[in-house]
């Protein structure tokens, strides 16, 4: 399936909306738009000289010009990458040239896109979504003018996405095209409606960045059944609750930080809305502490849904509320390959041991341009892992306890401080938190907290003092920070990823840092 299909069938219907935020209009896509003008540039790219396997990508805002483009790409066999709109130029500019496309696409709004011409040189193509911009050519200006009709032969594309970047530079995964016919990639859209009932008339709800792959894939897999998206450009808990109210949403994405946003909010306001509707809400891209999981089952009832994966495709976890209320912390079991866990000598340690996590499966990925990465994350059985840590039960239930870049090492002592930054984070005073080793002359390392707090005024010598007593009452003393600075914001991403090597970084100038 894929949208030329459902034009053809229902092409009024919208396949996605973008919806409006500060008192804007919302706007929306039908069928037949996005099958139009995803044709039109499929046409002007190949005209171009590009060809299957050739790549492009594109630094957006979520515009609703974003899933034409995508869309483009993907039924006339090329890769597409989509670049974080937080990046610097510099970081950006490795991705671009990393990432080997043939032509590029931005707004005025990125204003590191700016210098990325002379970072990239070689790039053959720039296009301007959304108004002028110097140096590159309107994109509305290069698709006029060509037709509407596929190309005639039309096969899928791929994206070609890549890892955050959290401890270095970020590396793509690129898989191998397949050369088949559009509409034989059934794998993301065969999940949704297995696993979480989507079927053409779900309506899914989009609340982060489209530059992200769950929210990418998700939505295109949306758009693969003929359902209908609703995209927001940047998460609002208020607004997230009157999206769902307002169009019915049945299936919607988040990340727990979105979670604990919406539990901050007073209790009478979150009760104002209207959440019956829903039938999945899915979590992924970071575990989601224990306490905030049960509030949102309260509150929602069971229609929660985590699942573990990364990027590289290489496994997939899944469990429901019903079961996860009986394995409470756990991201699933093994849908798609066999878990080993295994200690730091790549031996497999015994049930209910933390280790290292590694899959089994038929993927054999690779980070691009980076045989060294690619080997760091091979077992010599050939399993692969994405570095994270963590444990199986006796029923085969997955639960993750960090991952092994953030672990701590304080006296000898192995500290993962995801359970720390989990307890801190309940804590009625706590906006964000995180957790990280800084140096200690005796000891190594000490654990140090970064804390968000709900009310800025309150940062201070005596929420430090409370902060960390309360930290004591409920976990071991070396587990808990010795010390907590307070910041406005912390550095995450919007899809809940923590750029820790942003906070951590500074405490280590001049000094050896283990990582």
């Amino acid at each position: 399936m894929h949208p030329g299909i459902h034009a053809a069938s229902h092409p009024d219907k919208p396949a996605y909306v973008m919806a409006a935020t500060d008192g804007g209009e919302d706007i929306v896509v039908s069928y037949r738009e996005l099958d139009d003008d995803s044709n039109r540039l499929a046409r002007m790219l190949r005209d171009r000289g590009l060809q299957p396997g050739d790549s492009i990508a594109f630094l957006m805002e979520n515009r609703h010009e974003l899933l034409k483009i995508a869309w483009a790409a993907q039924r006339s066999g090329l890769y597409y990458t989509a670049i974080s709109t937080r990046l610097t130029a510099d970081e950006a500019g490795y991705i671009l040239d990393d990432c080997g496309a043939r032509a590029f696409f931005t707004t005025p709004a990125q204003a590191t896109a700016g210098p990325l011409r002379e970072i990239v040189p070689n790039l053959q193509h720039w296009f301007a979504v959304g108004g002028d911009m110097t140096g590159y050519e309107p994109y509305a200006d290069a698709v006029a003018g060509h037709p509407a009709e596929p190309l005639p032969s039309e096969t899928e594309g791929a994206d070609m996405l890549y890892s955050s970047g959290t401890t270095g530079r970020p590396k793509g995964v690129k898989s191998p095209l397949t050369g088949a016919a559009l509409g034989a990639d059934v794998r993301i859209s065969a999940v949704a409606k297995v696993l979480y009932g989507f079927d053409e008339d779900a309506i899914y709800l989009s609340p982060a960045p489209l530059y992200h792959a769950a929210p990418l894939r998700f939505t295109m897999g949306v758009h693969r059944l003929g359902a209908t998206a609703i995209v927001m450009d940047h998460f609002d808990p208020r607004l997230t609750l009157e999206l769902i109210e307002r169009h019915r949403v049945t299936h919607a994405q988040f990340v727990p930080t979105m979670f604990v946003r919406m539990l901050k909010m007073p209790e009478e306001e979150r009760a104002a809305y209207d959440v019956s509707s829903l039938r999945a809400a899915i979590h992924a891209a970071a575990p989601c502490p224990i306490p905030v999981k049960e509030q949102m089952i309260e509150w929602w009832g069971p229609v929660l849904h985590e699942y573990y994966a990364g990027t590289e495709g290489n496994g997939f976890c899944a469990i429901d509320a019903a079961t996860w209320l009986e394995h409470k912390g756990s991201v699933g079991r093994p849908l798609t390959a066999v878990i080993h866990v295994v200690d730091d000598d790549g031996n497999e340690v015994p049930t209910g041991e933390q280790g290292t996590i590694y899959f089994e499966s038929d993927v054999k990925f690779e980070y691009h341009n980076d045989p060294e990465k690619t080997a760091a994350g091979r077992h010599p059985n050939g399993w692969t892992t994405l570095g994270d840590i963590g444990y199986v039960d006796a029923d085969g239930f997955l639960y993750l306890t960090d991952r092994k870049a953030n672990m701590i090492i304080s006296g000898g002592v192995n500290i993962y401080p995801q359970e720390t930054e989990n307890l801190l984070t309940m804590h009625p005073a706590v906006m964000d938190v995180a957790v990280f080793g800084v140096p200690d002359d005796d000891f190594g390392e000490q654990v140090k907290a970064v804390v968000q707090p709900v009310d800025p005024a309150a940062a201070g010598p005596e929420l430090e003092a409370e902060l960390i007593a309360w930290c004591r009452e409920r976990l071991a003393a070396f587990k808990c920070p010795r010390s907590i600075d307070f910041a406005a914001e912390l550095p995450r991403h919007p899809t809940g990823k923590l750029y820790k090597r942003l906070l951590r970084d500074p405490y280590w100038e001049g000094r050896a840092t283990r990582i």
